[in-house]
This record gives structure tokens, C-alpha cells and sequence, in this order.
């Protein structure tokens, strides 16, 4: 997720118990002409491994290139963003654009898996809208052009994140091809993440949005709704994590974003959040968590 899945949220994850994460999303583009912001997205630690880097792009020569250049890092797998619905990507023909146009999502999926040395999986939805769903076509697509695994967000890009996943179209997907299958979307707690597993037969399931401000979500046995206290001392970890693998002052408003949804839910979570936004540093952010901890902690 852009702007989210950064090194310390993802090893804050890690941490509370997910098995694999993945990048934000890497502009083609930005990265095969060495922009700097896109080549910040690759670092990586030891202690994240295995991690998936996520690639997003219209052109298949390009597309090639970047895998070229990935595949020299330290990293798990390259996964082909296909499911984005930001009218940004999808206006350049590149994320769930790629739902509608199954040819060139063949002849982006080939040039990534022919120039990549790690596995390549995609990430896509049901399709374009109700009228055009492709997610079982551009699956066999994808196995036949070599991708390895799939994710599927069964939502259409009309749907964008509103009603329910499809459980259908994923049962669909899944009987036409041999590759592993992975599912995402309407999971927001443990237990839920496990009924879809054992209800769809998948090979795994994938959490997004609803990991934001709870990374406790990959673990078992903690309350959805954790006490304040528990909270705040997670959030401490993202900031301790924070500090050491961003410059906190440059990144203060990606880290801004990523506090407040710590509390969300709570009675007093609104009134946080506006303390929060109002900070306009780093230190001024990391007093204002440090004293909130240390009453919340007393009580």
C-alpha cells in the first residue's frame, strides 16, 4: 500500500506475526531511471526476510527492466501490481487498468518473469466491473506467461473497497490454474482472516488496509479492540522502528498517517488524532505519544 508499507510498518508486522510482506508499490519508471524516491523504496533488512517488492507499471519493456533491476536485490519474489483502483495508476493504464486489457497484462507478466531471476506472482481483482470480470481469464494468463502465485482482491474496479469480496469468482480463479491462490479483502481480525482461509481452501490470505494501526491483527489470541495501553505501546515500536530505518523528520507526515490509526475506535481516538496532525515535528509527534503513554500507563 503506497505511503504505508514501509520497512519499519512491515517489520512491525513481522514482528506480531505475518509470514511474508510486501513493498509499497515501485513506479517501473522512477525505478529503471534510478529516482531517488523510488530506490528509497527498496531497502530491505536480513531481519524482514523473506520480503516480496512490488512493481507497478503499463510498459512490458520497461516493466522487464525494473524486474532486471529488483531481481539484484536481496528479496523473496517480485509481484505485478494489477489491482490498484488510484485513478492516477489506473489513468496511465496500470494497475486494475490491466483487468480490462488482458493482452497487455500477457505482455507485461512475460517481460517481468523473462527478466526476473526471483519468482514473479500478480496481485489483481475480480475485474474492470460486473460486466468484465477477467480475474479467472488473466490467471491462466499469468500461469501460462510464468507468474508463480496469485492474489486475488474480488472486488471489481467500480466496486473500489465498497460491499463484499466474491466468493465465487476466487472459487473460479483458483479451479483455473495449478498455482497458489491467495486471497484478500473484508478481513479485518484473526479469526477472520482464518474462517476465509478454511472456507475458500486458499493457499493463504493477504490483509491490508486493516492491518494499518493494528498490526496485532497477524497474531492469535489478541483482542481486535486491544486496551489503550496495549496500543500505545505498539505504536512505541513503530516509532523505535521508525527511528532507526527512516529520517523521521522528512517522513513525519507518512508517520503522522500511521499514528492516529492507533487509535481508532477508542472514545478519545478523534481527540488524538487532532493532536497528532496538529504536531509539526518529529520530536514535537514523539513527546506528545511519550506523554499520553506515561498517563495511560499510570492509570
Amino acid at each position: 500500500m503506497a505511503g504505508c508499507t514501509d520497512l519499519p510498518f512491515r517489520l512491525l508486522c513481522r514482528e506480531y506475526g505475518a509470514d511474508l510482506c510486501y513493498s509499497e508499490m515501485i513506479d517501473s519508471h522512477g525505478l529503471v531511471s534510478q529516482r531517488q524516491d523510488c530506490l528509497e523504496l527498496l531497502h530491505t533488512t536480513a531481519t524482514e526476510q523473506p520480503v516480496v517488492m512490488q512493481l507497478y507499471g503499463n510498459d512490458p519493456d520497461i516493466m522487464g527492466e525494473a524486474a532486471a533491476i529488483l531481481s539484484e536485490h536481496p528479496i523473496a519474489a517480485i509481484d505485478i501490481n494489477m489491482g490498484c483502483p488510484m485513478e492516477k495508476i489506473v489513468r496511465t493504464g496500470a494497475g486494475a487498468a490491466l483487468m480490462k486489457n488482458p493482452r497487455l497484462a500477457e505482455k507485461i507478466i512475460t517481460s517481468v518473469c523473462n527478466n526476473s531471476s526471483k519468482p514473479v506472482s500478480i496481485k489483481i481483482r475480480s475485474g474492470w466491473n460486473q460486466h468484465t470480470i477477467t480475474a479467472p481469464g488473466i490467471a491462466k494468463i499469468a500461469e501460462g506467461a510464468g507468474a508463480q502465485a496469485i492474489a486475488i482482491h474480488a472486488r471489481t474496479w467500480s466496486d473500489g473497497f465498497t460491499g463484499s469480496i466474491d466468493h465465487e469468482v476466487i472459487l473460479q480463479t483458483m479451479k483455473n490454474v495449478s498455482i497458489p491462490v491467495f486471497v484478500n479483502g473484508d478481513i479485518t481480525t484473526h479469526e477472520q482472516g482464518l474462517a476465509l482461509f478454511k472456507k475458500i481452501g486458499c493457499a493463504g490470505v493477504m490483509i491490508g488496509r486493516a492491518a494499518l494501526g493494528a498490526p496485532w491483527i497477524f497474531s492469535k489470541d489478541v483482542n481486535p479492540h486491544p486496551s489503550m495501553t496495549y496500543r500505545i505501546k505498539a505504536l512505541l515500536r513503530h516509532l523505535a522502528l521508525a527511528e532507526i530505518h527512516l529520517a523521521p523528520e522528512p517522513n513525519l507526515s507518512k508517520i503522522r498517517n500511521h499514528a492516529w490509526k492507533y487509535f481508532r475506535g477508542a472514545p478519545t481516538g478523534p481527540a488524538i488524532r487532532k493532536k497528532i496532525d496538529a504536531t509539526t515535528t518529529y520530536s514535537e509527534l514523539k513527546s506528545f505519544i511519550d506523554s499520553l503513554a506515561e498517563r495511560v500507563f499510570q492509570q
